[in-house]
């Protein structure tokens, strides 16, 4: 008997032990200070949404973003394997309540509204939701197939020449990869139909690839004015600037390019070289054939080594001052292996004649030390001309707003 006390304190105090540690590992969502961000004077910054807990429901990892023809926010909750819509009804710029418009999906990330629909990118494809009766149907399968595991994240967008793009990662940090649709962007019709960069004649089936030598460009968009679709990417992990050499934390830069058919954009020989114009120059560590970088896309831009971009918006939509409305958002999520940590930021990149010349930091402050607080992952122009911005560590949505 006495056994058995002591036997059943022993499992309590061993299970109060994990909770204490379970609910410390996971804390409640407290409003962070949002006093830490700083940005260019005149801009201010507020929670839309908290997706931490609401109501007992948790909504996790919160990544891209898409608005319906109502100016409604919708966002994938990646971790959750969710997509939400955040409803603002009252228009006061805050979210009045979150509605689960689909479940049980397969790491959903990027999200596009065609015709009405709604077309979630799934790690393994494309599934479709319709309106029936005011209610979104059960997903659909709409582009099947794609590769899956490595770099498992797919963003869809629909393209200002009206084809849907989407990304497809690496399987590796640095290989040869077996599937030609590995670090690629892909191109398809409304219809889900193939329609990359060489057209197929005869009996061979129409390929999907649009550029090739991507390692992971999950953000993407169109220059408001030219119809340019400018791509931000990851460049390779523990990469050293002399063979057999120590890891340099500062190689590789991350990319901006401009995305165009056809053309290979250096993963996994080359990387782009800042001093020289941005050109691409040789991974001395995985060397590929003679000259094979000299013939890859120039990068548009470079951001620091390990930063992670992710999602970039165009501002012409924004209520901001003129100066910006030219200009570019993109958000670094941040670094993961890096000594010294790096990213945590909103940058500005600077446009001159429809090209990007420059950048700086538009909003800092979530790294604080070698600690960071928050992630931003997507940026999106809201109705109301605000910036929307997902970060997935903290699980909010923000909203970044001009005030004169």
């Amino acid at each position: 008997m006495m056994h058995t006390l002591f036997y059943r304190a022993i499992c309590r105090l061993t299970w109060l032990v994990i909770t204490a540690g379970f609910l410390y590992a996971y804390p409640a969502f407290s409003a962070p200070d949002l006093g830490k961000i700083k940005l260019p004077p005149g801009f201010k910054i507020e929670i839309f949404a908290d997706l931490s807990v609401q109501k007992g429901e948790t909504w996790l990892g919160p990544r891209m973003m898409a608005l319906d023809a109502d100016g409604h926010l919708y966002v994938s909750a990646t971790r959750s394997h969710q997509v939400l819509m955040l409803a603002d009804i009252d228009g006061d710029g805050v979210a009045d309540r979150v509605e689960v418009i689909a479940e049980n999906l397969n790491a959903p990330h990027g999200l596009a509204f065609v015709d009405g629909a709604l077309l979630i990118a799934n790690q393994d494809g494309v599934v479709k939701l319709t309106k029936v009766g005011g209610k979104w149907s059960k997903p659909q399968p709409f582009i099947t197939n794609l590769p899956t595991g490595g770099h498992t994240l797919k963003t869809i967008q629909l393209g200002a020449d009206g084809f849907l793009y989407i990304n497809v990662g690496s399987s590796c940090n640095v290989c040869v990869e077996a599937d030609p649709l590995r670090a690629t962007m892909l191109r398809y019709t409304k219809d889900g139909e193939p329609a990359g960069a060489l057209t197929t004649l005869g009996r061979h089936q129409q390929s999907a690839i649009w550029a090739r030598g991507l390692r992971n460009s999950q953000g993407f968009a169109w220059h408001p004015k030219t119809g340019a679709m400018y791509a931000t990417n990851n460049g390779a992990d523990n990469r050293s600037g002399t063979r057999g050499g120590a890891v340099n934390d500062e190689l590789p830069p991350e990319h901006l390019n401009l995305v165009e058919p056809g053309k290979h954009y250096g993963w996994p020989y080359c990387w782009a070289d800042p001093e020289r114009q941005n050109m691409q120059v040789q991974d001395p560590n995985f060397v590929g054939e003679e000259g094979f970088c000299m013939g890859a896309a120039a990068v548009a831009m470079t951001f620091r080594a390990h930063t992670t971009p992710i999602g970039i918006a165009f501002l012409n939509k924004t209520n901001w001052p003129p100066a910006y409305k030219t200009d570019a958002i993109v958000a670094l999520h941040g670094s993961w292996n890096r000594k010294q940590p790096a990213g945590y930021q909103l940058v500005r990149v600077k446009f001159a004649g429809d090209k990007p010349v420059g950048q700086e930091v538009f909003a800092t402050g979530w790294l604080e030390g070698n600690q960071a607080w928050g992630r931003p992952v997507d940026v999106i122009v809201g109705k109301d001309g605000a910036l929307y911005t997902s970060d997935d560590k903290l699980n909010v949505i923000y909203r970044i707003y001009y005030q004169r």
